[in-house]
């Protein structure tokens, strides 16, 4: 990837914008209730799951910015809000009323957003007193901005954020995901705000294309989540700014908070970052880099460190619509001068040294790149291994949350070391090499 230009790993307040975040009791004791809101009207734009069964806050969400300007955003963690019926949405817009009535604004300038379980109502009786004196909870401290990443966390180990300058206009980005990610636009949920000064038409078209760019192009666990929400705000308090610059400085961001939400995958323990390049048409390249970031045998065989070409081979050759040569066909592993390649030829004369790629595949960071003939199109994408951590984190999720005792990222294992997790590799990698053939 190109050297970035733009972006700051460090909370950058954003001139005329407000921030929170708090406990409510809707599942325990940890942030689950935060907010952002503006000292005037902005100009807005978004880009929403494509998931056919939405959540109730995309469907509220949607008709409050479709005139181009938003206010507030207002966010619950441990229940996504979703397959509640019309309930549901009512429940969306009378949360929106609340927060509108307490800060004195519009109800159609606040966004809703909900991220947790499926399946359960809202608790709105602990929402609702949780609004109270709402306006009072927001500031433009560093410690309050911190404080709505963590809230809106849920598998999350950490939360995520990223800053950035282009002429006298600020950015600051903050994003959410670990699990349910394979968005087609993750659960994850986005927010962007700016003072630049720039229309929510102009907005819209360059969201699209950076999402395109970013959060289109990772995957956890390849579920399209009912949630997926990116929002990008605008004030103009700074006037004007080079578009150009602000989207490439846009894309960046979303570049960096995508490989995190990648990164900090449920159980994850390496990022993986795939190229697949010599591609006839670019609809080949990203086909075939979803297939194998998603490929469950793929992901197990890189968490240990197996460098296993049979698997890979598996599946580029899913993507049906398309031939590849096997004698054209090339892996490299790594990066730099560490690079290594694998292809059949080499394998067949035994001059592959698996022990080095296995080397790589242990790193945190893994680099792959599939060459899969002459052609001039290329892709990159964002994954992580499959660990049983996954497992462990998912089996009973709705269970626990149902049952009063949900996932809590301090408390549960998902939230221990990469090494620990790593220590026992070869017992593990029999145990997932076993779940990943019942998968495929």
């Amino acid at each position: 990837m190109k050297k970035t230009k733009y972006i700051e790993k460090k909370i950058q307040r954003v001139p005329g914008f407000s921030w929170f975040g708090k406990n409510i009791g809707i599942k325990d004791d940890t942030f689950d209730f935060g907010g952002i809101l503006s000292d005037m009207p902005c100009h807005v734009a978004a880009v929403f799951t494509k998931n056919s069964m939405p959540g109730a806050p995309i469907i509220v969400g949607k008709e409050h910015i479709s005139n181009g300007k938003l206010q507030a955003i207002i966010v619950n963690s441990k229940n996504a809000n979703v397959a509640t019926e019309l309930k549901g949405v009512e429940d969306s817009k009378q949360i929106c009323k609340l927060v509108a009535k307490e800060c004195g604004i519009k109800e159609d300038m606040v966004l809703p957003s909900s991220t947790g379980v499926i399946g359960v109502r809202l608790p709105m009786e602990t929402i609702a007193k949780g609004c109270e004196n709402l306006a009072d909870d927001f500031w433009k401290s560093e410690a309050h901005i911190e404080a709505f990443a963590k809230s809106i966390m849920t598998t999350d180990t950490r939360p995520k954020w990223i800053s950035a300058k282009v002429g006298s206009a600020t950015l600051f980005g903050v994003a959410k995901g670990a699990g349910m990610i394979e968005p087609n636009m993750a659960t994850m949920l986005c927010y962007f705000v700016s003072d630049a000064d720039l229309s929510s038409e102009v907005l819209q078209g360059m969201l699209k294309r950076v999402a395109d760019k970013s959060f289109n192009r990772i995957s956890v666990d390849t579920d399209t989540s009912t949630s997926d929400t990116v929002v990008l705000m605008t004030s103009g308090l700074s006037g004007s700014v080079d578009e150009v610059k602000f989207e490439e400085a846009l894309e960046e961001m979303a570049i960096y908070l995508a490989k995190e939400i990648a990164r900090d995958g449920e159980g994850a323990t390496k990022l993986i970052e795939l190229t697949v390049s010599g591609a006839q048409t670019q609809d080949q390249a990203l086909r075939t880099a979803k297939s194998v970031i998603n490929s469950p045998l793929v992901k197990t065989a890189i968490y240990g460190a197996d460098p296993n070409w049979g698997r890979f081979v598996m599946a580029i050759g899913k993507v049906f619509d398309y031939e590849v040569d096997i004698n054209a066909l090339k892996i490299y592993f790594g990066k730099g001068e560490k690079k290594l390649m694998i292809n059949a030829s080499m394998l067949d004369r035994e001059i592959v040294s698996l022990d080095d790629i296995s080397e790589l595949l242990r790193q945190d960071e893994v680099f792959i790149e599939i060459v899969l003939g002459d052609g001039m199109y290329c892709e990159t994408v964002w994954g992580c291994d499959l660990t049983e951590e996954y497992v462990r984190v998912n089996a009973h999720y709705w269970v626990s949350v149902v049952g009063g005792y949900a996932f809590s990222p301090t408390t549960q294992t998902h939230s221990t070391t990469r090494s620990a997790r790593q220590k026992h590799l070869p017992t593990r990698l029999a145990i997932l090499s076993a779940c990943a053939s019942d998968l495929a």
